[in-house]
């Protein structure tokens, strides 16, 4: 497949504004959905990543792509890779959202790349957004995108596996339950269409999994959410990257451990005990966020 990457590039610095509210019924409908695998926050507080269901992109069901996605070409380059998947980023937070809060997300289109994968061509596109209160900036985050070719017959479109965790010990280990239930709910919260996290046939027919796929933002929601714990609510600098895709309906662990210099690794762990997630916290004194 021909990929224009100089016509690509060009969408480098544009921006879009989106706002939405920190209602408490969000508030109450994300907390459900974690439960007790969430950092302890003060009343009013919203939880940690909440930030990741407001003002989600809304397309008419018209213009969606076969996969569920909204169609690329207005804000998001027009990148001819059919699958869209959600490869890490980095958030920092700044100050706590809190319930009714009229949040302002500014995005900014950044890094644009391509390269020859393994697995065939990959462009990558690098996604800036500051999330704004009356008060200020409360969160800046760098989402990282990843668009591949479609999954050819026979193959596996997870990539090479995540590397095993060997039993490394953690300071802090949640056992959570990926369940279809979970990743609906997300979904909802989070206004995402994409396929392979409710269609079956699809995610298992057309884009090759195992089964559906749970979300790249479940999985770094419960990092931050852990390394938080594990830190008594520290602000998080948090760098992740997804390692391979994780297949619900299985129990699967979430972990975090201290490290000597301070900083503290998370990571989630499939029933086979490899890693699906790992990030990095690192203190504000350790950090150039």
């Amino acid at each position: 497949m021909s990929i224009d990457i100089a016509r690509l590039k060009s969408w480098t610095g544009k921006t879009e504004e989106a706002e939405d509210v920190v209602t408490p019924r969000l508030v109450q409908s994300f907390t459900a959905s974690f439960g007790r695998h969430l950092a302890p926050h003060a009343p009013g507080e919203a939880p940690l990543a909440l930030h990741w269901c407001l003002a989600p992109p809304i397309s008419d069901i018209g213009v969606c792509g076969p996969d569920g996605h909204a169609a690329k070409g207005a804000f998001l380059p027009p990148v001819p890779l059919p699958r869209r998947m959600w490869a890490g980023g980095r958030i920092e937070t700044l100050a706590p959202l809190r319930e009714g809060d009229r949040v302002t997300r500014q995005s900014r289109i950044g890094d644009i790349a391509y390269k020859e994968g393994r697995s065939g061509p990959l462009c990558f596109v690098a996604v800036h957004h500051d999330y704004v209160t009356e008060r200020g900036v409360a969160l800046r985050e760098r989402h990282d995108i990843v668009y591949r070719e479609a999954a050819q017959p026979g193959t596996s479109p997870a990539g090479a596996p995540g590397p095993a965790a060997d039993g490394e010990p953690a300071d802090l280990v949640w056992e959570v339950e990926g369940s279809p239930l979970l990743l609906f709910r997300y979904s909802a919260l989070t206004f995402n269409g994409h396929r392979i996290h409710y269609d079956v046939p699809y995610a298992t027919g057309t884009e090759g999994y195992a089964g559906l796929v749970v979300h790249g933002p479940i999985q770094a929601t419960l990092i931050a959410n852990i390394i938080a714990t594990v830190t008594d609510g520290a602000p998080i600098r948090l760098d992740y990257r997804g390692v391979s895709p994780l297949i619900a309906g299985d129990i699967f662990r979430v972990k975090a451990k201290r490290l000597a210099d301070g900083s503290v690794r998370g990571w989630t762990e499939g029933v086979d005990g490899r890693v699906r997630m790992e990030g990095i916290h690192r203190p504000a004194d350790l950090s150039s966020c």
